[in-house]
């Protein structure tokens, strides 16, 4: 799967089930003070990485991740692995 879908699932996702608005999604976008993703917000995406991409994630790794594009290089290297 390429980079350019990976992006287009996961801000699907984020202005789907977070309502965030789509202008604000950018790869330097913080998950946190940026898109207001908090950590009982992270186990949602986790569950929606595992649905969307077959990809295992535990909150801990997801919990390293700052900004959108590390969240989008994250996925992309465990797809590839």
């Amino acid at each position: 799967m390429d980079k350019e879908t990976i992006i287009t699932k996961v801000n699907a996702f984020l202005v789907d089930e977070f309502e965030i608005e789509e202008a604000v999604l950018s790869e330097d976008a913080l998950l946190k003070k940026d898109l207001g993703i908090d950590s009982l917000d992270i186990v949602d995406v986790i569950v929606l990485i595992d649905k969307e991409f077959g990809i295992k994630v535990k909150t801990e790794e997801l919990g390293r991740l700052k900004t959108l594009g590390d969240l989008y290089s994250f996925i992309e290297g465990r797809l590839a692995a």
